[in-house]
């Protein structure tokens, strides 16, 4: 009888799963103990349940990502040495079993390169546009993981079912790969280029065998992408060039660095202009990777993850903002996790064309500047005070190296720095009163930054305003850690400030 593939797409990490599954009863819940053989050398999925022995192949991959597999095996220990051989072939393991295998460590245990790891799972199981669907709940030694999965003979239903669920941002990832970063199984590199409205950043990193990972690669390119929209309506051509020349060097920079896979993602300046397609295509065409333009409330997610992965508990009302040069991301969260996320088209380079804040500035010109700063930020109104508001991009960790005068940038020292307002106020003045060449002598500046940081602290100033908190707390991580933690489930990264 021919066992017919499915197509899957699953994701590590269920953040959303609450409002895409509340609504829905599932068919049934049940809990298993399994065991799975990794491989560092493939990605099949091969597990062991109840005595018996379940083999399935990658068959294809979709340009989108999903994936189809197949059936290869079922088996009943003891294995004899042929099964033994044909689950290892799985494995892309040269060992051989001439005795067959009496459990799934004694197959682990055939050669290098493999890894018995026992997996609890709970399970519950939906159905959702015609497909299965589970929510799913991974616990192991290393750690407990949730999984969103759906599945079908059909592609075109299961694209529409992750589409209708809210997940077709996501990352698949399948079950195998999932578990050995979980795990830390072998050393591994990713990399994340972020093409932002006012730079270009790349982080390159490594997962080690004892589950905890390091940076590789850590930079940020100035390219002022964002420079001349809000006045021409459209990306300028100069602008472009700047960044695809960034994006192309970083990709070759992590290829270098020995990365399997290569995320690129753009945010609000590829979102607002009609030409963006442009700078996609040439990015495309020079280096083969394409830039992914996140949805607004998706990048307020993954900055959300960036800082907040390491906390061992969430505080009970907790704000984390990312302003870059064309917008900036929102979300507020409590000890259950995000509550709203969103974002505003309030970033340092329009404030900083629109009012001249790249000079010397009046100040009645500044309070102008700080007014429509405020207007444009009405939606953070009448809030709850937050416990902790934690603050990312390039204004804060500039505002935080110059706080310290760092004459080189110390990522660990800025990470965590305090900012209250009256420090925020000090270096308004210091910009205020300093032409751009005058701001890059200023120890801790990057001299890039020298045109927008006016406008940027401006944009710090007035959120904390609004929130009515006295201070916030520097994160040195970013949008790229987000996707890097989320998408290559590189796992938790260092504490985010304001751990607990």
């Amino acid at each position: 009888m021919t066992v017919a593939a499915r197509w899957e797409w699953r994701a590590f990490g269920a953040a959303g799963a609450d409002g895409a599954f509340g609504s829905l009863e599932p068919d049934r819940v049940e809990e298993s103990d399994e065991t799975y053989v990794l491989s560092r050398a493939g990605d099949a999925s091969t597990k062991v349940r109840d005595g018996r022995l379940d083999v399935k192949r990658l068959v294809q991959v979709r340009d989108d990502g999903l994936e189809q597999w197949r059936p290869a095996m079922k088996a009943v220990f003891p294995l004899s040495a042929s099964d033994a051989d044909v689950a290892l072939e799985a494995l892309q393991s040269h060992a051989a079993l001439t005795r067959g295998a009496r459990s799934a460590d004694e197959l682990a245990a055939a050669g290098p390169g493999l890894l018995a790891v026992p997996v609890h799972k709970r399970r519950a199981h939906y159905t959702v546009g015609g497909c299965r669907a589970e929510l799913t709940s991974l616990k192991t030694a290393s750690g407990t993981v949730d999984t969103i999965a759906v599945e079908s003979e059909e592609p075109a239903r299961v694209s529409a079912a992750v589409r209708d669920l809210g997940f077709d941002t996501r990352r698949n990832v399948c079950v195998a790969r999932g578990l050995k970063a979980l795990v830390g199984f072998g050393a591994r590199r990713f990399a994340v280029v972020d093409v932002g409205s006012n730079s270009v950043k790349l982080h390159v990193g490594e997962r080690r065998a004892d589950g905890s990972w390091r940076t590789i690669a850590d930079r940020a390119v100035v390219t002022r992408l964002g420079e001349g929209l809000a006045r021409l309506g459209r990306l300028d051509a100069a602008p472009i060039e700047r960044t695809v020349d960034a994006l192309v060097t970083m990709v070759a920079e992590a290829r270098r660095e020995g990365a399997e896979a290569i995320e690129a993602v753009g945010t609000a300046a590829l979102r607002l202009a009609p030409n963006a397609g442009e700078l996609l295509a040439a990015g495309q065409a020079r280096c083969g990777v394409a830039v992914q333009i996140l949805p607004a409330d998706e990048e307020a997610r993954l900055a959300y993850v960036a800082a907040t992965s390491g906390l061992q508990r969430l505080p009970d009302r907790l704000v984390v903002f990312d302003t870059g040069g064309a917008s900036s991301q929102f979300t507020f969260g409590d000890g259950e996790g995000v509550q709203e996320r969103f974002s505003l088209d309030v970033g340092a380079a329009g404030f900083t064309e629109r009012y001249g804040l790249d000079d010397p500035v009046r100040r009645d010109g500044l309070d102008a500047a700080l007014a429509a700063i405020a207007g444009d930020l009405t939606r953070l109104d009448g809030r709850a005070v937050p416990d902790v508001v934690v603050a990312m991009g390039g204004a804060v960790t500039n505002l935080a190296a110059v706080k310290h005068e760092l004459v080189d940038y110390d990522a660990d020292l800025v990470h965590g720095t305090v900012l209250d307002r009256d420090e925020i106020d000090r270096q308004i003045e210091l910009y205020r009163a300093r032409t751009a060449a005058q701001r890059r002598e200023l120890a801790g500046l990057q001299p890039a930054r020298a045109e927008v940081i006016l406008a940027g602290a401006c944009i710090v100033r007035t959120v904390l305003e609004k929130l009515r908190c006295d201070s916030l707390t520097v994160c040195d991580r970013g949008l790229r850690h987000g996707v890097l933690a989320e998408r290559f489930m590189l796992g938790p990264p260092q504490p985010a400030p304001g751990a607990r």
